[in-house]
């Protein structure tokens, strides 16, 4: 009689305790490690694509041809990339509107400040690089006027370049393809993104870990001491339901209902979508701070897919300058050197002005400077979001892979129904 009161005292407390395990270590599934962990099978990626179902192919590990683990999530950074633009960044502005946000005015100012020190010396190099002989052979004061003029036309070249990538930037710029390119190289950043937005409910789900699993436990004592106590059996198959069920009301009750309802005067909605207004503020932060900078946007316009193109355009836009600080003395100069050689020095100092141009994008301080405005962008219009879409930022992410979770839940809830009756009899 004494085994069986202990035995209903200790099973709710141990499947409270396996509950809370299960979904704590689900949780660390989602996310570690950032690297596969584990060994490297020869041949056995072939093998799991040629006979597993596409599900158990896509179970971090086995995709990655090894036996060991690496995070959900990192696992799948380019997929993750892919969700965070589509289900969160998109909604909330395009190219254009971040660019837009970036203050191009401001842009061009910093341009031309840090040009100033700089284009000088580039005018130089290039001509004494590529064209020496043409460069020596000007006189002097017409080098110096070609200098002055130069620096004269900076502001209107430099004006015309941000007008015309403002102009043209929705083709210019792939945000989605920039965001997953810079998770790809940094799959810790996907990894922050959704540990931003979910930390307090991801830290709920492993509560209720304990509090589901110890609900179910007391009348799975009752089941499987009192009223079928010679079934051993059932513990462990109960165990199987727990583990499942656990983490099923958690994720649940995370998301759902996504519109508020009330039930008997009460109000209930998914308590991720309850704390909209406060994960905006998260999620703006680590977006306009890490993922949508100018610099990122800088690097995305000069080595995209559509760089040649943004290449050319600065280029075009720079060609003329080279004739206007010439001036009134190119028709002089291209008898002197040769049409072919006077276009090849214009089109050097074209093509070399290009990553002179965007240099300064770069720079740290100011991109922090202009971060700011992205933030408010994104906080704002994330804030005016509706509960489906906001919802179904961090919902897709769990979804894709839940089966995996609920999986893991039921495997540990028989381990620790096999587990009690070891210690317990």
């Amino acid at each position: 009689m004494g085994g069986q009161i202990f035995a209903l005292i200790t099973v709710p407390f141990f499947t409270g305790a396996i509950g809370y395990v299960t979904n704590w270590t689900g949780i660390w599934m989602l996310f570690e490690p950032v690297q596969f962990k584990g060994i490297h099978v020869p041949g056995l990626s072939k093998i799991v694509h040629g006979i597993m179902p596409r599900k158990v192919q896509q179970i971090p590990g086995l995709m990655n041809g090894g036996l060991g683990w690496q995070g959900i999530i990192p696992s799948r950074a380019a997929k993750m990339g892919s969700i965070a633009v589509d289900k969160g960044i998109a909604k909330v502005g395009s190219p254009k509107d971040f660019y837009n946000q970036l203050e191009p005015e401001r842009i061009a100012e910093h341009m031309l400040e840090s040009a100033r020190g700089d284009i000088r010396g580039m005018v130089e190099e290039i001509m004494q690089r590529d064209h020496p002989d043409l460069w020596n052979e000007l006189p002097p004061q017409l080098r110096e006027r070609v200098h002055e003029r130069v620096q004269a036309q900076l502001p209107d070249i430099v004006k015309s370049i941000t007008d015309e990538l403002g102009e043209n930037i929705d083709q210019l710029l792939d945000i989605k393809l920039m965001v997953i390119r810079n998770v790809e190289r940094n799959p810790e950043l996907s990894n922050r993104i959704f540990r931003a937005i979910g930390r307090r409910e991801l830290r709920l789900i492993i509560n209720l870990g304990f509090v589901f699993g110890f609900a179910f436990g007391i009348p799975t004592a009752v089941i499987t001491e009192l009223v079928f106590p010679s079934a051993w059996f059932l513990l462990p198959v109960l165990g199987v339901f727990i583990g499942w069920a656990t983490n099923w009301l958690a994720i649940w009750m995370i998301f759902e209902p996504v519109e508020p309802k009330k039930i008997l005067g009460f109000k209930f909605q998914g308590l991720f979508i309850r704390r909209q207004q406060e994960v905006a503020d998260v999620y703006a932060l680590i977006i306009a701070n890490e993922v949508i900078t100018l610099n990122q946007i800088g690097i995305a316009l000069t080595e995209g897919p559509q760089s040649d193109r943004t290449r050319q355009m600065i280029e075009t836009s720079m060609r003329p300058a080279v004739d206007r600080a010439v001036g009134s003395a190119r028709p002089v100069i291209r008898m002197a050197v040769g049409t072919r050689e006077y276009d090849a020095m214009r089109e050097s100092v074209a093509t070399e002005a290009v990553d002179y141009t965007m240099t300064p994008l770069r720079d740290e301080s100011f991109n922090r400077e202009q971060s700011k405005r992205i933030r408010v962008l994104i906080r704002d219009r994330m804030r005016e979001m509706s509960h489906k879409d906001f919802s179904e930022m961090l919902r897709t992410v769990i979804r894709e892979d839940e089966w995996l979770l609920y999986l893991h839940g039921a495997v540990l809830g028989l381990v620790g129904g096999l587990l009690h009756l070891g210690l317990f009899g």
